[in-house]
């Protein structure tokens, strides 16, 4: 098992976001859905250790995570944020920026090729590159790192369909050919269709029914019902209070 969650308490600004949380993530793909405010940010974050619960206890791979040290952990799983943050220079200097400092000199251009850039874009400045993009480098940063398993939160929230699309063929590549696990928050029903193997939803802070394989005709959150492939129609996602239903806005 991944990652093993024993009676997780967490709050932010004095609110409880996530209350008495048990639960498991397994290694593949798996999709955390939930509408606004149901703590899946907040949980990715603990997942690495860039925050810890008030209370209970998360393991990695059977062993407390407040047993690792926290750059160590943080390098085998690592963390992509919603949206890009480069820091100034190349894109050269940004994929090797996490690795430099753990010590390891990464191949930028292997990097880049499997994140579906290329070696052109090396000397490129960062600034001037397009979001799809910056989010691929922000991918082939944290595989300089040459991590066990990926937590991405939103990862294809501001691109594009067709730029999205791209990026999740980038994301099946990288399970296939690295054999890395995936978690990753999303509103986008289909897309855990696509990529996802397993389903964990979250209302108020608790587990909205058990962690289940996508599409197994189980409801998410609220009684709502998900057809084959985990999903309820085209454009579905998950709207407040936990429902899915068509064309429910994201939350």
């Amino acid at each position: 098992m991944l990652f093993q969650l024993h009676g997780v308490v967490a709050r932010r600004g004095g609110r409880v976001v996530l209350e008495g949380l048990d639960g498991a993530i397994g290694e593949g793909a798996t999709c955390i859905v939930g509408p606004s405010g149901a703590g899946k940010s907040t949980l990715l974050r603990l997942l690495n250790r860039l925050a810890d619960p008030d209370a209970g206890a998360i393991s990695y791979r059977g062993r407390d995570l407040r047993d690792f040290d926290v750059l160590s952990l943080r390098r085998e799983v690592a963390l992509v944020p919603q949206l890009p943050a480069l820091v100034e220079g190349s894109v050269s200097d940004n994929v090797r920026y996490g690795a430099q400092l753990a010590g390891r000199d990464p191949d930028v251009g292997r990097l880049l090729e499997i994140v579906g850039l290329g070696h052109s874009y090396a000397e490129r400045p960062a600034a001037r590159l397009s979001v799809g993009e910056q989010q691929r480098v922000m991918l082939a940063r944290a595989l300089a790192l040459e991590p066990r398993a990926l937590l991405l939160d939103e990862p294809t929230s501001a691109l594009d369909h067709e730029t999205k699309l791209a990026v999740e063929a980038t994301l099946k590549q990288l399970r296939e050919e690295l054999e890395i696990s995936l978690v990753f928050v999303t509103h986008d029903l289909l897309q855990t269709r696509r990529l996802g193997d397993c389903v964990l939803a979250l209302r108020d802070g608790r587990l909205a029914g058990d962690r289940r394989p996508v599409g197994d005709g189980r409801p998410v959150g609220d009684g709502s019902s998900v057809g084959e492939g985990g999903l309820v129609g085209e454009g579905s996602s998950v709207g407040e209070g936990g429902l899915v239903g068509e064309g429910t806005g994201p939350a």
